[in-house]
């Protein structure tokens, strides 16, 4: 394998809350060093011009295309993830000459697995020349151009984490690692390294989406309102009835895929637990077949960072990347054989003033 490189990852999930930031120090293979870890939320004048974005990015045929704002916020999200870069390394004494690469996710505004196409909003080569590092991005493109639905990719970061863990003795295999980001998604890892993962379903966005159409809030902090309500089943059911968690063919899922309730159908309190609970019943659900009784730990249980173990991801898989390892599997997005994938822009010598 290659020599150990420093990679910082930039995570911006479909939540659009913020972004998460991570170093790890590995070989894209069993080496894995995490580092320090933030999050930088974006203001709220922002989020709205992200929310636009997604209704803008709906008219999308082409991966390059742009229609509306989305050449506009494309900048000045990349500029926002450059300053939170400079902030990050400033903040952790980290000089941008000591990391390797960046693995850059972006925004993403629209995911058609079906049609081949996803789109994340990030210039590489802008957050290159803003931050003199090279960047690694559009990791989902070449899993799609084979075949695959261009999610998840944590998964091959989940099996590394699953055999470095297993060697010290803290978990055994089989293992599944449950994500729930907006979009929750399970991964697999057998005793003999097979590797299965796919969405599960809605994670955090539909009570994002509630939340802040009804409280003027962003997140529900620690599930404080959804802890004081009840479940509505039958608004629950309404959800579990979906054809997604009954169809034979496993599917990625788009933010848009399933929508918030309508504001009469519960109170702000109910409506956060049930969807709380679609959450929860929507993994359960779609571990097909039926996961047997194991053991639930939480991350931070094995001495890992549920935070930011997106970002470390994305840091993993850019080095994965650099090093032509693959990032996607048959039994991770369907893929017709295992690719790696990701565009590389150097770093330049002149930055952009932001």
């Amino acid at each position: 394998m290659g020599r150990v490189l420093t990679a910082i990852g930039l995570m911006s999930g479909t939540s659009m809350d913020g972004i998460d930031i991570a170093v790890v120090r590995t070989d894209g293979d069993s080496i894995v060093d995490r580092g320090p870890s933030a999050g930088y939320a974006y203001d709220p004048q922002f989020r709205e011009r992200l929310k636009q974005g997604l209704e803008d990015a709906r008219s999308i045929l082409k991966r390059e295309e742009r229609p509306g704002t989305l050449a506009d916020i494309e900048r000045d999200l990349t500029l926002r993830h450059a300053l939170a870069v400079r902030m990050f390394l400033q903040e952790n004494n980290i000089l941008p000459d000591n990391v390797d690469v960046i693995g850059f996710h972006g925004q993403t505004v629209l995911h058609r697995p079906d049609q081949a196409l996803t789109v994340q909003l990030g210039d590489g080569d802008l957050l290159a020349r803003e931050t003199g590092i090279d960047v690694v991005y559009d990791m989902r493109a070449n899993d799609m151009a084979h075949g695959g639905q261009g999610a998840p990719l944590i998964p091959a970061y989940h099996a590394a984490m699953a055999r470095g863990l297993s060697k010290v003795g803290e978990i055994a295999t089989p293992v599944v690692f449950v994500n729930i980001g907006g979009i929750s998604n399970l991964t697999y890892i057998g005793a003999g390294e097979e590797i299965v993962a796919y969405d599960s379903g809605p994670g955090n966005t539909l009570i994002d989406q509630w939340v802040e159409a009804h409280a003027g809030i962003p997140y529900d902090q620690g599930g404080m309102i959804a802890s004081e309500g009840g479940v509505l089943r039958e608004l629950a059911d309404r959800y579990l009835s979906h054809p997604f968690f009954s169809a034979e063919k496993r599917r990625s899922l788009d933010r848009n895929d399933f929508a918030p309730p309508a504001a009469g159908d519960a109170s702000l309190e109910d409506g956060a637990r049930t969807l709380a609970h679609v959450t929860a019943a929507g993994i359960v659900r779609s571990a097909r077949p039926p996961l047997p009784q194991a053991r639930v730990l939480a991350a931070e249980a094995l001495d890992l960072n549920g935070d930011s173990m997106e970002a470390e991801a994305w840091a993993y898989l850019a080095v994965r990347s650099r090093y032509g390892l693959p990032l996607t599997y048959p039994g991770t997005t369907g893929v017709s054989r295992p690719v790696s994938g990701g565009r590389v822009a150097a770093k330049h010598a002149q930055a952009e003033s932001a």
